[in-house]
């Protein structure tokens, strides 16, 4: 992740250039633990030259060698998870790096499952019921897998609770994620469940990888325009399933 610098200026020119009105990062880079601290407000003065506003999702790599709260404190962001209300859509950001018994996961990074608890989980509830505007949700582990061999099972442990929550709901269009740096593409009841390509390095001199994404409630589609590795498509959604 040598190039990650020139990676994310091209990316950030790019949004200002479209113009994007907002910008979602989907979490986890990853570096030497004494150079951490140094990296992430490299790269958030980067982020900052965003126009618009600018949003974190937290990986497991984040936490990998600072706390939450000291990720926080680098990049000038308040809190791991939010909701918002943009251009006639509503987007939920959710944080995933927890333990099972609702403490927060840290210096450990490498092949660990992600868990929403009950106080977050009930928050997504309310936060959901709250709004009738159709839903994208932001996660950094895949919500759409049922096992996933290196991480001994799921990438969040309650995957299933979260879906039901989400088919529940009737407003949720699309859960947008990342984590396993490959593009994939799920439909659960109707919801897209989108997983985005790494930004990151890779073999061969590919390109850097984003996706600019435009949300139409008139023709009610999704459209995904990608760069570098990132495919393209459309796709339809329903609201008030």
């Amino acid at each position: 992740m040598v190039n990650w610098e020139e990676r994310l200026t091209a990316c950030v020119e790019a949004m200002n250039a479209w113009p994007s009105h907002l910008m979602i990062e989907l979490g986890a880079p990853l570096g030497d633990a004494e150079r951490i601290p140094g990296i992430l407000e490299a790269a958030d003065a980067v982020y900052e030259r965003f126009s618009g506003p600018r949003y974190y999702v937290l990986g497991n790599h984040d936490v990998g060698d600072p706390t939450k709260d000291e990720f926080l404190a680098h990049v000038g962001a308040e809190r791991t998870s939010m909701s918002f209300d943009s251009r006639g859509f509503h987007i939920v950001l959710l944080d995933a790096q927890l333990r099972e018994d609702g403490t927060d996961r840290g210096n450990e990074c490498w092949y660990v499952q992600g868990y929403l608890p009950p106080p977050q989980f009930q928050w997504l509830q309310e936060d959901l019921a709250a709004s009738d505007a159709p839903t994208i949700i932001r996660v950094h582990q895949r919500l759409d897998l049922a096992y996933e061999l290196h991480h001994g099972g799921p990438e969040i442990t309650n995957h299933l609770e979260i879906q039901s929550a989400l088919r529940a709901d009737g407003h949720v269009i699309a859960v947008f994620q990342g984590h396993d740096h490959g593009r994939g593409h799920a439909e659960i009841d109707g919801i897209h469940c989108i997983t985005f390509r790494s930004l990151t390095d890779r073999s061969g001199g590919v390109a850097p990888t984003w996706a600019c994404v435009t949300l139409d409630r008139e023709t009610r589609t999704l459209a995904i325009a990608g760069e570098g590795e990132q495919e393209s498509c459309v796709l339809p959604y329903r609201e008030d399933r």
